[in-house]
């Protein structure tokens, strides 16, 4: 039995099937985001959905959907799903589902009858080529499929409308044909792998709503243009696989094997564990020589901070060396033109924020500890003093040395930490002055670059790193710790925020630490008793002025929840890790069963993998976007770290 798998019972029913979804990429920025019943529900759902760099720097929907219906003796059942307004779904083709699986790659078994099909879903890597499978397991008279393609052609951030500007245009391929509706736009080619009818019958489908799109307070319908149908026999036992991409098969005669090794390539998804690296996969976003980490989907590029914090788990954690180096060749690049002041040509944003020169050394430290500090030192060294120097000569814009040690940033106007949320242009949460993690990174920097140093010989430099790190480890204790325990999450002048925030738990977690044992003990009991959940680490105690738990309602109402409560996954990572550093072996079992409460969001959600973010409160939904990269990469880095306990 397949790990990910539901029976007909929920499959049928849409109040637990339409918020389950899936997702595959082709890690190249290409996906297929949809619900488990294939009824899209968000506008940034969609069959085939690719990057458009000559239009604009989104992700834009090229086929929505494709229905399916078998036919037997004249009588068509339709097995789509679409939702209309007044609640009304059409053509209900869910009830037709007998079960859907997720091992190597999704697949939905349809009874209708005496007729079993099975249809299952590839997205071919590095190509924006979709490729769908359907067999006939059983039937017992003549059957034909008819394929109905729902085309956008459109942003993401958009919608479609009926218009006259659409092209209804096409021309016929081999076993197919291309059209494409508005110019800019690639052609679409859709092809199957054996002689088929196209019947053109161009029709617009109308008033399409996307019920997630609704709940956040935006505009959520619009109509999709079917330019006709494919149909073509299929006999008892015969596979037909239809391909939807910007580029032609060839040959399509080679369709069945390049859908057989495609699927022979993925990783099963049959344990908690292969779900996520299979979801680790997935981030991955390689165009040419430049090799990227998507933040999450669908709707998020590649951040610098995100892809920094995830990408030791993300590569490490499952055994490629070789990916995280081939990452870093495009992130050095990157950080190599920050330091020296020129324009960051590379798609990497949010380069210029005052912690990431940190978050990076701290990559780097992971790669250490994984390969060894000498060979680290033989590709990084050089990178990582030259990152070191920037700081220490006070040539970042927003990251100022201070004579007590401490790192100071202006937040004030412009969000500069994880915690992003914006509101009218200002941040939600303006931490501004001496930041928490910040100085917790800046402290555990220098004396691992220290020790690094020292152990290549460069004592004079180590040695100022040390006396660096001593006045900054004194500093920091005398302005975060404050006499209940716990630490200040920013201190700016005398303004010092006294809310109960996850971002000291980093001073616990990370390899150096200012603070002695007995500190470190009571700043994890108060993240324990304040801020743990079974779905992550809370932005904020409920015992804190302006708790707010539950993300969810407009943009503005979900701004100011954003950091506020919310429970995030990848926090748990870093507070598992300070566990194990105070408790040791002790620590161990209430680490397994902590893990064990995340691998029951791998049903729910976007199966498979792990939500943005969690409500705060009981029963903890997953919100915000499907997949998110650095939540995926901190289970799997925690996993490793538990297994070398458990050696």
């Amino acid at each position: 039995m397949s790990y990910l798998r539901f029976d007909k019972a929920l499959m049928n029913n849409l109040e637990e099937a339409l918020p389950r979804e899936i997702l595959r990429t082709n890690k190249s920025g290409s996906y297929h985001c949809s619900t488990i019943v294939g009824c899209n529900t968000r506008k940034y759902h969609g069959l085939l959905v690719i990057p458009v760099p000559n239009l604009d720097d989104e992700n834009h929907v090229l086929l929505s959907s494709l229905d399916e219906t078998v036919i037997q003796h004249g009588a068509e059942f339709n097995l789509g799903l679409h939702k209309y307004n007044g609640n009304h779904f059409s053509p209900n083709g869910h009830k037709y589902i007998r079960e859907f699986e997720c091992d190597k790659i999704p697949a939905t078994t349809y009874r209708v009858g005496g007729v079993i099909l099975r249809k299952e879903i590839v997205f071919v890597h590095h190509e924006d080529r979709v490729l769908l499978r359907y067999t006939l397991v059983d039937a017992h008279s003549p059957t034909l499929l008819r394929f109905r393609p729902f085309l956008a052609f459109r942003s993401v951030r958009e919608y479609t409308h009926e218009n006259y500007q659409a092209s209804r245009d096409y021309q016929e391929i081999e076993n197919g044909i291309k059209t494409c509706m508005y110019h800019g736009y690639p052609e679409l080619y859709m092809q199957l792998n054996k002689k088929n009818e196209f019947h053109f019958q161009p029709d617009w489908y109308r008033g399409i709503e996307y019920p997630k799109e609704q709940e956040r307070g935006y505009d959520f319908n619009e109509d999709l243009y079917v330019p006709g149908y494919f149909e073509v026999e299929i006999k008892k036992g015969e596979s037909i696989v239809f391909s939807a991409g910007t580029s032609p098969f060839k040959n399509t005669r080679t369709m069945k094997s390049t859908f057989q090794f495609e699927v022979d390539d993925r990783t099963p998804r049959d344990t908690y564990y292969h779900s996520l690296k299979n979801a680790a996969h997935q981030f991955h976003n390689v165009h040419g020589d430049e090799h990227y980490i998507l933040a999450g989907y669908p709707w998020f590029k590649c951040r610098a901070r995100d892809l920094f914090i995830s990408l030791p788990g993300l590569t490490l954690a499952v055994n490629e060396q070789d990916q995280f180096e081939d990452v870093m060749k495009t992130a050095e690049k990157a950080l190599r033109q920050f330091i020296s002041g020129e324009p960051v040509t590379y798609k990497i944003y949010e380069m210029d924020h005052p912690d990431i020169l940190l978050w990076a050394v701290w990559t780097l430290q992971q790669y250490a500890k994984e390969t060894s500090k000498a060979h680290c030192r033989k590709k990084y060294g050089a990178l990582l003093v030259d990152m070191i120097n920037f700081i220490l000569e006070r040539k970042h814009n927003n990251l100022f040395l201070h004579d007590n040690g401490l790192l100071f940033a202006n937040g004030t106007e412009r969000a500069v930490t994880w915690m992003n949320s914006s509101s009218n242009g200002k941040p939600v949460i303006p931490r501004t002055g001496y930041i928490v993690e910040v100085n917790a990174l800046w402290y555990n920097a220098l004396r691992f670059v220290a020790d690094m140093e020292r152990e290549g010989g460069n004592t004079a430099f180590a040695d100022k790193l040390d006396a660096q790190a001593d006045v900054t480890g004194v500093s920091f204790v005398e302005v975060f710790r404050n006499e209940y325990g716990y630490l200040f999450d920013y201190v700016d002048g005398y303004m010092m925020d006294w809310s109960v925030r996850p971002n000291m738990i980093f001073t616990v977690a990370f390899d150096y630490s200012p603070l002695n044992a007995q500190q470190k003990k009571q700043v994890l009991d108060i993240c324990t008793k304040e801020l743990l959940t079974a779905k992550g680490i809370r932005t904020l105690s409920p015992k804190s002025g302006g708790y707010n738990p539950y993300y969810v309602g407009p943009q503005t109402q979900r701004d100011f929840a954003y950091h506020q409560g919310t429970a995030w996954p990848w926090l748990m990572g870093f507070y598992m890790e300070a566990y194990l550093r105070i408790f040791r072996m002790s620590g161990v079992s209430f680490v397994e069963r902590q893990l064990i409460g995340m691998e029951d969001e791998m049903q729910t959600h976007c199966i498979g993998t792990l939500s943005e973010l969690y409500d705060g409160n009981p029963p903890f939904i997953g919100r915000g976007a499907v997949s998110f990269a650095m939540n995926v990469a901190e289970m799997l880095r925690i996993l490793k770290l538990l297994n070398k306990f458990n050696m």
